[in-house]
Parts: structure tokens; C-alpha cells; sequence
């Protein structure tokens, strides 16, 4: 990793959000493809998702979704759980940073995608009492049409489908069914 690279995980952390900001923009962009040095920061990451301050929790997570295709050894497979549970985050904004984020980890290979597909499913089924059960919901179908575009593979679009028909409000199943309409 070089040294503007470092630069850009410190400022991750700074108190001034124009650095923060800025250091995040660098990284997301630069982990749109794989890297070789996602190890080194993989840890910091996954100890982020459990921090005090909410935006190191939506920019791990964000970060940690885009490294899942730079993790040859599936690490991802294990600390899944813990980008699950940022979902649920007690500030709202923070889980939705991370839901949208989320279907990246289905891009790293076979056994990431149906751990993300359980996941997703999971959530959609389990977040009828959240407060912004609708929203969630959205971001839900969104992230499999995200994954189904970057894959073709129709068995995403076959699951989300069969999760849209659970909706019982008419309303929300033909906004969650608008995800898939042709843009």
C-alpha cells in the first residue's frame, strides 16, 4: 500500500469531515476493483463496524462491502455477519449506508452470493416491527437488482420476486416490484 493510500485509511478517522470525506471518496474509488492490499486494512475495518461514532460504522461498512472482491481467502464468509448486523444500526441512516452497500460482497464468488442472498432474506423477512421496515425492504429488492444486473443470474431475480409476493400492503409490492421495470 502506498503512502497516499495510508494517508487516505488515517484520514478515515479525522474529526474534520471535509478530510474524512475526502479520504473515503479516494478509497471507495480505488476498491471499485480489486487491490492487493485489502488485508491491511481488513481488520481496522471489521473493528470499525462496532465503533462509537456512526460514521466510521457507514464507512467501514462501505469499504468492507467493496474489499469482499480483493478477499481471496473469503475472510468476508466470517465477518459477514457483523455488516448484518450494522443494518440494524440505531441510526437509521448508518444501516441504510450499509444495506445499499451490501450486495457488493455477492460479486466476490459463489459462497459470498448465497451468504448475501440468505442474508438479504433474512432481513426482509425479520424487519416487519422496524420503523423503516418499507425503506429497508427497498434497499433489500435494490440490492438484488444491483447483483442481477452486474451478474445475469435469474435466480436473483426469481428470489427477490418470491420475497416482493410476501408484501401484503399492495402499495409496497408495487413499489418493491418497480425496482425490476425496465429504466
Amino acid at each position: 500500500m502506498d503512502d497516499k493510500i495510508r494517508a487516505s485509511f488515517t484520514g478515515l478517522a479525522s474529526q474534520d469531515k471535509g478530510i474524512q470525506n475526502e479520504a473515503f471518496t479516494h478509497i471507495l474509488g480505488l476498491t471499485d476493483k480489486p487491490v492487493d492490499w485489502a488485508y491491511e486494512v481488513w481488520d481496522d475495518m471489521v473493528r470499525w463496524l462496532a465503533s462509537k461514532d456512526n460514521h466510521l460504522r457507514a464507512i467501514s461498512a462501505q469499504i468492507l462491502c467493496n474489499l469482499a472482491k480483493s478477499d481471496p481467502n473469503q475472510r468476508i464468509l466470517k465477518d459477514f455477519p457483523a455488516l448484518l448486523t450494522v443494518t440494524r444500526d440505531e441510526r437509521f441512516v448508518t444501516a441504510r449506508h450499509c444495506l445499499q452497500a451490501l450486495w457488493k460482497v455477492g460479486l466476490a464468488g459463489k459462497k459470498q452470493e448465497q451468504l448475501l442472498v440468505d442474508g438479504l432474506a433474512y432481513r426482509f423477512n425479520e424487519c416487519l416491527s422496524e420503523k423503516n421496515c418499507t425503506l429497508i425492504r427497498y434497499d433489500i429488492i435494490q440490492d438484488f437488482k444491483n447483483l442481477y444486473d452486474a451478474m445475469q443470474d435469474e435466480s436473483l431475480k426469481e428470489k427477490a420476486l418470491e420475497l416482493i409476493s410476501t408484501e401484503e400492503d399492495v402499495k409496497y409490492r408495487k413499489k418493491y416490484a418497480g425496482v425490476w421495470k425496465s429504466r
